[in-house]
């Protein structure tokens, strides 16, 4: 992934040990969520965030089209009628060996969110009190 621009007002928080949700501290623009630490090889990003329409193409065809539904219960609407079901074994199965393919082969660098050599945060990582969480 690479950000073009804006990357002095990226902001994270910390949810848990395990996962950052990253920001824009200007307009408070959700960009994604990546683990804690710089070598899992996985960026969860925000489409809404993304300008896949630059070039013309629909959010499917930049992205491909969506395989499987992820925490349906924290949904605020209801789900399209054409969702994709929960994800099988086999889905799970096919994801590990891709992220451990891209981890072996280093593709988990340069990354936007942590420095290249301290592996740190680009940003210190903010944790909210449980009445901000609450507030959410």
């Amino acid at each position: 992934m690479k950000l073009t621009a804006g990357t002095d007002a990226m902001r994270c928080l910390r949810f848990s040990d395990k996962v950052l949700r990253w920001y824009t501290d200007c307009c408070r623009t959700p960009i994604a969520n990546t683990a804690a630490g710089a070598r899992f090889p996985v960026i969860g990003v925000v489409h809404s965030f993304m300008d896949h329409e630059a070039d013309g193409r629909s959010r499917d065809e930049a992205l491909g089209p969506p395989l499987c539904r992820l925490y349906e219960r924290s949904a605020v609407g209801p789900l399209p009628p054409n969702a994709p079901g929960p994800p099988s074994l086999g889905a799970y199965a096919g994801h590990a060996s891709k992220i451990l393919g891209w981890w072996v082969r280093g593709l988990n660098r340069p990354t936007p969110f942590f420095d290249d050599r301290t592996k740190a945060p680009r940003a210190v990582p903010r944790v909210l009190t449980p009445s901000e969480r609450a507030a959410l």
